[in-house]
Formats: C-alpha cells, structure tokens, sequence
C-alpha cells in the first residue's frame, strides 16, 4: 500500500504543475487509412463530461479499472472507455467523475480519494470535453458494471502501461467503416486507442516523469 499512498503524494504535486498536454495526446491520434475519412461538424458547443482514472492495488501492484461498451449504432460501440459520462446540471467536474463511477463500475465516491485531474480533453466524435480525474482507492474496489452501458470491465495494470514499448500501432476499422491507422495500448486483452489512449498517454507521460525524477 505504501506504493500506491507515495505514487498519489507525487502525482498530487506533479498534476498541480503544467501538464504535457497536446505533446502527450497527439502521438496517440488515429491517422485514417485510404480515400474513405470520418467528417465531423458541430454547431454546438462542446458539452462537459469526465472521467476518472481509479487507482488501486491489488497484490501489490497498482492497477485501474477501464470499461467495454456494448455494441450498438454509435461512435464508441464496443471500445474500451475510462468510466465516466456527461455532466449533469450544477455538478462540477469531480463531482460527474466520482457519479460516473459509482453508475457504471459501482465504486461509491466515499472509497476515493482525488488526487487531481489531467488536461481537458476534446473528443471530437462525440463533440464533449473531458476532464480526466485522478482518484485512488485504499482498498481494492468491488466492481459492478452498470448492465446497459458496461459489457465488461477490464483491469489495467500501471507497469504494464509504463513499459518502452507499450504503444503498439495497427489498424482497425472505426465505427465498423473508417479504416483507421491507430497508435493503441494492449489491456487485459483488449486494444485501447483513440481518445481514452489519448488521455492514458499524457497519464503514463506523467508518471513515468515521476519515476525518472525519483531514480536520478
């Protein structure tokens, strides 16, 4: 436990420092394949939404929970989400990531403790911006997935994302018709990429920051 209490003493201070940001977010950016390319126009402004990375340790290693959506008609079927969702009336950023999780992985925000929040992030899809928030959990979580958003929920572990080699790239086939040349990592089996490898990426960025100031 005391790996997880001095990563979230660090990462306080460090997320209350400039963050990487768009350096962190773009090398991640899915590049479309051939003639075929998604088009996206809003008249509207972006709406708000959060998420919430959830740290916790589970046999002593320091893992996070991530979501599967059910496969359906609509920009994100079946990828693989932080948990999270749009801001409701009056709430404040934390506040919609901590409901968030409660809903859709059952994590009561009693059990969190936020430690701060990465860049906003525009997901152009779906026109929201993201508050990406950080929260640990000193005991390890019981999940129950919300039945008609969560088809699964996966569980990342920190070292593993860390890792030189990490980012693997491929292509996949977006919204089952835009062939898509996409930068992802590899958890718990599943391939994660667009905005939530973005979002993951300027995470991973940090952290290892934290452990290369800590080693030298």
């Amino acid at each position: 436990m005391n790996n997880l209490i001095s990563l979230s003493e660090k990462l306080s201070i460090r997320l209350s420092q400039p963050l990487p940001g768009s350096v962190a977010h773009e090398p991640m950016r899915a590049t479309p394949v051939g003639p075929i390319r998604p088009k996206f126009e809003h008249k509207l402004p972006p709406k708000p939404g959060s998420v919430l990375i959830l740290l916790y340790e589970d046999e002593g290693r320091i893992k996070f929970p991530l979501t599967k959506r059910p496969e359906y008609l609509g920009a994100h079927a079946g990828q693989i989400s932080l948990p999270g969702g749009k801001g409701e009336a009056g709430e404040d950023y934390i506040q919609t990531a901590l409901r968030e999780g409660e809903e859709e992985i059952g994590v009561h925000s009693s059990e969190l403790k936020v430690i701060g929040r990465l860049s906003d992030f525009f997901v152009i899809p779906s026109n929201f911006l993201i508050a990406p928030v950080v929260a640990y959990s000193l005991t390890k979580p019981t999940f129950i997935p919300q039945a008609s958003e969560v088809v699964k929920i996966l569980e990342g572990n920190l070292d593993d994302l860390l890792r030189d080699d990490a980012i693997q790239t491929k292509e996949i086939l977006a919204a089952k018709m835009y062939p898509m040349l996409a930068p992802h990592f590899l958890i718990d089996n599943e391939i994660v990429w667009g905005a939530t490898a973005m979002m993951l990426n300027e995470f991973r960025m940090i952290v290892r920051q934290i452990q290369n100031n800590t080693t030298h």
